[in-house]
């Protein structure tokens, strides 16, 4: 697509470019001293225990979390200096997204942390040093995913004011209806893995009790059921006459949206990444999940919930897209 011929051109270029060297120096700076602790610990060993499984990351821990911290590296060079090299925008950008992609992979043991640090009683193990490692591997696949979206921005790549190459004005009208299929499969996932639990039993999992676990079955109602809802319904974005003194007025936006974006994230990162490994140890002739951690379920409830866990994540992130989309102003340079 001719991005010149259909776009405005932007107003200050020279300050988009600014902004575009200095995130490129920060994400320099933040792959490249993560990357070099990542082999200070490999060479040296780890400090202590940062995980159930001692590593800090997961799939990608030691040396090719040096290699993807350099390709980070690389990768920002290049994005750097829009125009200026042989290589065409869109594999960098697409190497761009690739290399961030694999470092949330990377980092998924976060969710267990955030759960493990806000709600101590649920007996998860949290491990400070650990989770400070998997913010930094987190903190690198943030800042190449703002550099790709403010390369977008360029002339000749996207519009100068969103970054987008083509028009979505056709997404902000009523909701779809694949928007409202997603929604509903996300729903669906969520009472497929509640089933799973029915099955086994709800004592199998051993959770402490108390407050923590109440607050963790109030969250996972909400972020299973209401979330996905709200994405797609009236209600999401106007509050409905039983919300007493907010009726009739506007729902924040990343009220409903931050929420979707961050549990999308996390569920399709985390039990994604356990997806493809338990098709790797079936494939291999191994056992999905071994007893471990007085956990003895049976494979067959890790093959239910695992990929309904996966549909949550993938409903609620389709979902959320429409949501964006639909609640978002149109661009000044565009009108999209």
């Amino acid at each position: 697509m001719d991005t010149t011929a259909s776009f405005p051109a932007p107003s200050r270029s020279d300050d988009g470019r600014a902004r575009l060297r200095r995130l490129a120096v920060a994400t320099v700076a933040w792959a490249s001293a993560y990357g070099g602790l990542q082999a200070y610990w490999r060479i040296v060993g780890l400090p202590g225990k940062m995980s159930p499984v001692d590593d800090d990351l997961t799939v990608f821990s030691g040396w090719p979390a040096v290699a993807l911290c350099a390709a980070a590296v690389l990768l920002a060079l290049g994005l750097s200096r829009p125009g200026a090299g042989r290589v065409p925008g869109i594999p960098l950008l697409l190497g761009a997204v690739g290399i961030s992609g694999t470092l949330v992979v990377a980092a998924t043991p976060l969710l267990l942390d955030v759960v493990g640090a806000l709600l101590p009683g649920l007996g998860i193990g949290f491990y400070p040093l650990g989770a400070l490692s998997r913010l930094g591997c987190l903190g690198v696949a943030a800042l190449l995913t703002m550099l790709a979206l403010r390369y977008r921005r360029m002339p000749g790549l996207g519009c100068p004011g969103c970054g987008r190459t083509a028009p979505t004005a056709h997404l902000r009208a009523a909701t779809p209806r694949w928007a409202y299929a997603a929604a509903y499969l996300a729903v669906l996932g969520w009472l497929l893995r509640v089933l799973a639990q029915v099955a086994v039993g709800m004592d199998a999992v051993p959770f402490a009790g108390g407050a923590s676990l109440l607050l963790f079955e109030v969250g996972f109602v909400l972020a299973g059921v209401l979330l996905p809802l709200a994405l797609v319904h009236g209600w999401g974005r106007v509050w409905p006459r039983w919300v007493l003194g907010l009726a009739g007025g506007r729902v924040p936006r990343w009220l409903v949206l931050g929420p979707a974006m961050g549990v999308s994230g996390g569920l399709l990162a985390y039990f994604g990444s356990t997806l493809v490994t338990m098709v790797y140890e079936r494939l291999n002739g191994r056992r999905a999940f071994a007893s471990e951690q007085g956990l003895d379920l049976p494979e067959a409830f890790f093959w239910v919930a695992i990929p309904a866990y996966v549909l949550w994540g993938l409903g609620l992130a389709v979902a959320a897209y429409s949501h964006y989309h639909r609640t978002r102003a149109a661009c000044p340079a565009c009108h999209a």
